[in-house]
């Protein structure tokens, strides 16, 4: 196995200079595809001409996670994929640690880093932490991706538009028998929530509210059905309705929008609409 074996896949929406970082962490030898949910044709130029192995499709519209993975997933012709968020960082050996460990484990779906969050980095000297660890599910911002598991089982549900699709492609796999690891000797730093321009924060923030709702109902009724899903989130429909209610009466204009949002997200949910919500950029 060689890097040639492996297409990494990016999706960003106006990422800015955040992009960058995570571009010159990949080895140049390997093809990237990456994924700009807009027609901004100048970012495109200017990516290509900074990275000769990266090809920016511009999508024309903003898709989603999901979809815009899926674009990628379906132009790669090589053995692997590693999906990547455009706030990761990549360890310089941490393909060099994916490419070991396809040879250690026999049948992997998906692999992931060890440390799946930094806030939550394991502080212990138990030998077993160094022991790949077969878990249900991994984090979307690095997903390794033996491309012949996925014959059967398709990629990313497209009606989820952010949040919950790498949990939902996990649940897919799990429950026909593929296999899910963390690898500990591979390193990627992820900042997390920075995937975007700072200017665009506040309307993200409204964004990320709303489609966490959707998704978070969805999610469950697409396996457990609507009453089971209506009893998860009668918590989270309480407490947005009581907040917007309290935000509201003191003026609190940006609070207020935000537990609207995640309001709306779940009234739509669960009336059957589509995630329809996107940012206002």
């Amino acid at each position: 196995m060689s890097v040639k074996d492996i297409t990494v896949i990016i999706t960003s929406f106006r990422s800015g200079e955040k992009i960058n970082g995570c571009l010159r962490s990949i080895n140049s030898e390997i093809k990237v595809l990456l994924i700009e949910n807009s027609n901004d044709l100048d970012f495109k130029k200017s990516i290509e001409q900074k990275f000769s192995n990266v090809e920016c499709i511009l999508t024309g519209n903003n898709f989603g996670y999901g979809k815009s993975n899926n674009i990628g997933l379906r132009k790669t012709t090589t053995k692997y994929a590693l999906i990547l968020n455009p706030d990761a960082i990549l360890d310089q050996s941490a393909i060099k640690n994916f490419l070991k460990a396809t040879k250690e484990i026999d049948q992997f779906a998906i692999m992931g880093p060890y440390i799946q969050e930094e806030k939550k980095k394991i502080k212990t000297n138990d030998s077993n932490n160094f022991i790949p660890t077969q878990v249900s599910n991994v984090k979307g911002f690095a997903m390794f991706l033996n491309l012949s598991e996925f014959k059967d089982i398709g990629f990313f549900d497209e009606n989820f538009f952010f949040y919950f699709e790498e949990i939902d492609l996990c649940k897919r796999l799990i429950n026909n028998g593929k296999k899910i690891y963390l690898i500990p000797d591979i390193i990627i730093h992820h900042e997390g929530g920075a995937s975007h321009d700072e200017s665009l924060k506040n309307e993200m923030e409204l964004s990320r509210n709303w489609h966490w709702m959707w998704s978070t109902f969805n999610y469950h009724k697409k396996y457990k059905g609507f009453f089971i899903s209506f009893i998860i989130i009668l918590p989270k429909l309480s407490s947005a309705v009581i907040k917007v209610l309290i935000y509201s009466l003191i003026f609190h204009q940006k609070k207020r929008k935000i537990y609207y949002q995640r309001l709306s997200g779940i009234i739509n949910a669960m009336i059957g609409k589509s995630s329809w919500y996107r940012p206002k950029v």
